[in-house]
């Protein structure tokens, strides 16, 4: 009964709480997740960074934890780097964790550092490396990387975020702010992130993303997103201070960050899959949270403009086994093609043919006797909607059993959908990626039936294909008494 919820495909700690993911860099083979951590407890308490690496970004190892709390208060939210060219001095090719002390009201950034491929650390002696300004109570989750000839610093800082710059990760002076109106203000700033895109080729723009810690697109915390330029000491929004874009609009994401040095050229992100609102309250033990899929980022030309795009990595099809293929089908009233299917983790891929269809095209995902998650597409209007008012436990939060949608602007005469669904979430991801909504649900270990309807006309689906997934298992080194060098 513990482990009804425990993700199949999905990262998870050994036990006890998690949120934000941090520290996100890839040295030596192996991709590093340090993540926000408390050893003793489900619920939130004194932060640690939980520490893991993959080779795949799916086969996860946990290590010892790498940071903890100490005199100077608890570790929060940040990032990390191998300082390729030692301008700090800390030793040939040393990773550097750059995070946040907290110690009541009092925020300020700090160094650790490793020599052996982050497996232990040693803590700057003469840190704050960024001390409390005075006049801000929340400064802190700094992203830290390399541009041109300098470091840079991006630290969230109430309504905007500020910038830093440095030459050997010591010595910081402040290079610029950006916020201060733009966007959704409702909550506060948090764990900013900061990378440049390609677009066609030649042209690139720079995408700030920025966790938004209430008031968010689907309620309570969720994720914003800016597009513009960066100069190399501050950032520019190319749009409106109104334009508000948000990276999922589901309610389960949060705190994305993305990996520094990944070897291949892309950029990959990864959230903490919760919300403020009901964090703590959700029915799992001895464990509590988890995250998104990883996934892959990048910028497209739409009629409203440039957007974010997200796709699960391609690391992830090597857990395909067992499949169900269908072609060229159409779809009415009353007809389901996947009453063969019962799996608790799958992937779905579905193409439909708009000129050919009418109403709306819909997804039943974990159903069973009383419980489902619906997942619908309006194709008159182009509406995309996810219902879990009947996925599962819900009552342990006012308004977690609630329905979310998000408008598709479909462009092309073609639907795709792709959803992965695990034990306890949905992600779906929507034209191409430019639409993701992720949720957590909560259903029973009988609810593992499938099924496809259409509503008010026909449907025309080219394609539908459903995967089951292997089982990744995580090899725990995470013993929560033992201490690291510190």
């Amino acid at each position: 009964m513990s482990d009804l919820y425990r993700p199949i495909f999905h990262f998870t700690p050994p036990s006890m709480w998690m949120n934000d993911p941090n520290g996100l860099v890839y040295y030596a083979g192996e991709y590093h997740l340090f993540y926000q951590y408390h050893p003793h407890s489900t619920v939130w308490g004194p932060m640690h960074w939980g520490h893991a690496v993959s080779r795949d970004l799916i086969h996860w190892q946990h290590l010892p934890i790498a940071l903890y709390p100490d005199e100077h208060g608890m570790i929060f939210s940040g990032s990390a780097v191998v300082d390729w060219k030692n301008t700090a001095g800390f030793g040939k090719e040393a990773m550097v964790a750059i995070f946040t002390y907290n110690n009541g009201h009092v925020e300020t950034q700090n160094l650790a550092h490793s020599t052996d491929r982050g497996r232990t650390w040693t803590k700057y002696a003469g840190n704050p490396v960024v001390p409390h300004p005075g006049n801000l109570t929340d400064f802190r989750d700094p992203k830290v990387f390399w541009h041109e000839d300098h470091w840079v610093m991006v630290l969230a800082a109430g309504d905007r975020v500020l910038f830093y710059i440095s030459p050997d990760l010591k010595n910081w002076e402040p290079s610029g702010s950006f916020g201060g109106g733009y966007g959704s203000t409702e909550g506060v700033w948090e764990t900013p992130d900061l990378f440049q895109l390609p677009i066609n080729g030649s042209d690139s723009r720079w995408v700030l993303t920025v966790g938004v810690g209430n008031g968010a697109y689907a309620g309570g915390s969720g994720t914003q997103y800016f597009i513009g330029d960066f100069d190399g000491k501050t950032f520019s929004s190319e749009n409106s201070k109104e334009t508000i874009l948000w990276m999922d609009h589901g309610p389960d994401f949060y705190a994305p960050q993305s990996w520094n040095d990944e070897p291949h050229g892309r950029r990959i992100s990864i959230a903490w899959m919760s919300n403020w609102q009901y964090a703590r309250e959700t029915p799992t033990e001895p464990w509590r949270g988890m995250f998104t899929v990883p996934r892959e980022v990048s910028l497209h030309h739409t009629n409203a403009g440039l957007r974010l795009a997200q796709k699960p990595v391609a690391e992830l099809q090597q857990l395909r086994r067992e499949e169900h293929r269908w072609y060229d089908k159409w779809l009415s009233p009353g007809k389901d093609l996947l009453h063969v299917v019962q799996a608790d983790a799958f992937e779905l891929i579905a193409e439909v043919d708009i000129p050919f269809s009418s109403g709306i095209v819909g997804f039943r995902v974990r159903k069973g006797e009383n419980e489902e998650t619906t997942i619908t597409c309006n194709l008159r209007t182009g509406d995309l909607f996810i219902d879990r008012t009947s996925s599962g436990k819900g009552s342990f939060s006012t308004g977690f059993a609630a329905a979310h949608s998000e408008k598709l602007n479909i462009e092309g005469d073609t639907l795709r959908l792709n959803i992965w669904a695990d034990r306890c979430s949905v992600e779906v991801f929507a034209a191409d990626g430019l639409v993701c909504l992720s949720h957590l649900i909560y259903p029973s270990k009988e609810s593992n039936r499938l099924e496809c309807f259409a509503e008010g006309g026909k449907v025309h689906m080219r394609s539908l294909y459903v995967y089951y997934l292997d089982r990744v298992d995580q090899k725990s080194k995470m013993p929560p008494s033992q201490k690291v060098t510190q």
